[in-house]
């Protein structure tokens, strides 16, 4: 049985989606038969968070991997300015302690796999590992000059690199991957996850939303590595489509109020703008199913056309919903404009207006592009298959 130890340098739980991902995966990578260990930092949650003593009931998923926290300097809490100088160097404080503790450790620890999203992790890990046993799943392209660095050194210094998108791959071929130990395995879904939804009236009843409104839901954090994910757009579309209802699920609280208003601000009824907030992720298919339509309306940068690979766009796809999202590379690579989404050109109120227009209208149209994302998000994008390449790719002598 190989013998695999993934290092995460976040906090567990979190309201971000990597954590979702990274639980997700390491269930499945037990499922297909690897013995499977989670280190993540020993870090000062949120309040809301520090009363979950369960995360793998919080996720969802089964115990059948260990966790450890590894100790580490964090001093973030104490930095409500997350963006100016003192705050950087508490990160990298935090972030280098945690390197170096999980270097130590690592070094009096039985691994087949060493399996990491962290470059200054995988960095360090070369020093004192063999390259083969060394894997970088890889989610963005670094921008800065340092940034770069370090990714470069880390692609050439691994046995295994794993892009979660097909340009991100050819990117990282360009810094000095090994085209032929990289494997691009893009995000996907817990099967089990999304195995007996329940109809769109139950959960509207259990969720206490109208049972006759149209309802466009975005599901997830409405910013990502501080870049605005779109939903302001989706607000301004919103405007010109008679009777629909904006249903967010997810946060920060204070970007939701910032929406409500501009929504207010539109003229449009109050009773229309739900607002979730945060819920706990074995929730989330719950309110997936109470939507009519689910929008993905990402504005045009480098890291959303080219890099991302968001799981809400295959969790919709689970969920048997009408999809409606930005004509963007990389999501062009999972879903088909007209065949199992509506596509329209990025910041294009207009167009996305449109879109979800003709999904309203068209009831049919709705069923026909949520049964064929179904089909090809259960044929292409689970976690198994995927945990299942992954093995393979790291244990195979290529």
């Amino acid at each position: 049985m190989t013998r695999l130890l993934y290092i995460a340098n976040i906090r567990l739980p979190t309201e971000k989606a990597h954590g979702l991902q990274i639980m997700q995966n390491c269930e499945a990578l037990a499922d297909a038969g690897a013995d499977v260990t989670l280190w993540v930092a020993r870090r000062l949650n949120t309040p809301a968070l520090r009363a979950v003593d369960d995360p793998w009931a919080y996720y969802g998923v089964r115990r059948n991997f260990r966790l450890r926290r590894v100790p580490c300097l964090d001093l973030l809490p104490l930095v409500p300015d997350r963006t100016d100088l003192p705050a950087r160097i508490i990160f990298n404080v935090q972030q280098w302690t945690f390197t170096l503790v999980a270097l130590l450790l690592a070094l009096f620890t039985r691994a087949d796999v060493l399996y990491s999203r962290d470059l200054p992790v995988l960095l360090a890990l070369s020093l004192v590992k063999p390259r083969r046993k060394l894997a970088y799943e890889a989610h963005q392209r670094r921008a800065s000059r340092a940034g770069r660095w370090l990714q470069r050194q880390v692609v050439r210094r691994v046995g295994t690199v794993i892009p979660v998108t097909a340009r991100l791959g050819d990117d990282l071929v360009t810094l000095g991957a090994n085209p032929a130990r990289l494997l691009v395995a893009h995000d996907g879904i817990r099967r089990e996850r999304f195995a007996a939804p329940p109809s769109q009236a139950e959960a509207r009843a259990a969720l206490g939303w109208p049972p006759d409104a149209f309802i466009v839901g975005y599901v997830g954090r409405l910013q990502t590595m501080a870049m605005d994910k779109g939903v302001g757009t989706l607000v301004e579309a919103l405007r010109r489509v008679e009777g629909a209802a904006l249903a967010l699920v997810g946060g920060p609280d204070d970007l939701a109020d910032a929406l409500r208003r501009q929504w207010l601000a539109a003229g449009l009824d109050d009773s229309r703008f739900i607002n979730a907030g945060q819920v706990r992720p074995d929730r989330v298919p719950l309110y997936l199913a109470a939507c009519d339509v689910c929008a993905m309306p990402f504005p045009w940068t480098e890291h959303f056309a080219y890099y991302a690979s968001p799981i809400k766009l295959f969790e919709y796809m689970a969920a048997r919903r009408a999809i409606v999202a930005s004509d963007l590379p990389g999501t062009a690579e999972v879903v088909t404009d007209g065949e199992s989404a509506l596509l329209y050109p990025p910041g294009d109120t207009a167009a996305l207006a449109a879109a979800i227009t003709r999904l309203r209208d068209d009831p049919a149209l709705r069923e026909q592009l949520a049964a064929r994302a179904y089909e090809r998000v259960l044929a292409l994008y689970t976690w198994d298959a995927r945990a299942r390449a992954i093995l393979a790719k790291v244990t195979s002598d290529e």
